[in-house]
């Protein structure tokens, strides 16, 4: 039984985190059998949009606790371990939002800790009714510092602060409100909605969506005059393109647009 399932509709990729008896947790290898997938669907031109579950009764519980227990049995306390799968971590996490593909975290049950920190790294997610969301490891004394990259990038400072310190859940309602997810359904309708919006993601022109996922990420780091400058160059290249020109012509003339990409 494979640890991470794959399964291709048309142009969108289905990964499923399959570990159900460890919540998903992301030990070695999930986060190798992540990495692998990601690096693969990089250079994958057939596929326009990819979609992220997990098996069983939760989406992703974090990290795998008895791996970093075991992890500690080193001379050296487990430092080099450590920091080897945080590295390994944040690794996957920064090829999630490299690809040229949107990808749509499906959540369900709980998303904490690294979980959490992988539901704010996908460029989209939809959550079903009664998902909850947490950064809990200050409550066994492991402040959540790599989930909070993700997640202070996701929602206000004072709310993700209070998460991280408190050690609380938020539920699927609180989290859309926050901006940490986009939209909440009823849990027999969360494959299909999810689905529906992968679909509808996939058929737009992926050209166009490659190169708007990576300007989008790049100008939310350049103060604001910086990322007007950097914007208005990639629209000007974008422009360039033959698929746009036929795009904007195809809609001038009313008739749908006949994209090479």
């Amino acid at each position: 039984m494979a640890i991470l399932e794959r399964n291709d509709a048309g142009s969108v990729a289905k990964l499923k985190m399959n570990a159900p008896d460890r919540l998903n947790a992301l030990s070695d290898e999930m986060l190798a059998a992540l990495q692998a997938e990601f690096d693969a669907l990089r250079d994958d031109s057939t596929i326009r949009a990819v979609v992220l579950s997990g098996e069983g009764k939760a989406f992703c519980a974090g990290h795998d606790l008895k791996q970093m227990t075991a992890g500690r049995q080193s001379e050296d306390g487990g430092k080099a371990y450590f920091q080897d799968l945080f590295a390994r971590c944040a690794r996957m996490m920064l090829s999630i939002q490299s690809l040229p593909q949107p990808v749509i975290a499906q959540v369900h049950g709980i998303a904490t800790a690294a979980g959490c920190q992988l539901v704010a790294t996908c460029d989209l997610a939809v959550a079903a009714e009664g998902t909850r969301f947490g950064v809990n490891g200050v409550n066994i004394g492991l402040f959540c510092s790599t989930p909070m990259v993700a997640l202070s990038r996701n929602i206000p400072r004072k709310q993700a602060f209070e998460m991280l310190t408190t050690g609380d859940f938020i539920p699927a309602k609180k989290a859309a409100e926050l901006g940490l997810i986009n939209r909440v359904v009823p849990e027999l309708q969360l494959e299909s909605e999810t689905s529906a919006l992968a679909d509808q993601l996939a058929a737009k022109l992926g050209s166009a969506v490659k190169i708007g996922k990576q300007a989008f990420y790049q100008q939310l780091e350049l103060p604001i005059e910086q990322a007007y400058a950097y914007a208005g160059e990639v629209m000007a290249q974008n422009m360039l393109h033959r698929d746009t020109e036929e795009g904007i012509s195809a809609f001038i003339e009313k008739r749908p647009p006949d994209w090479h990409q």
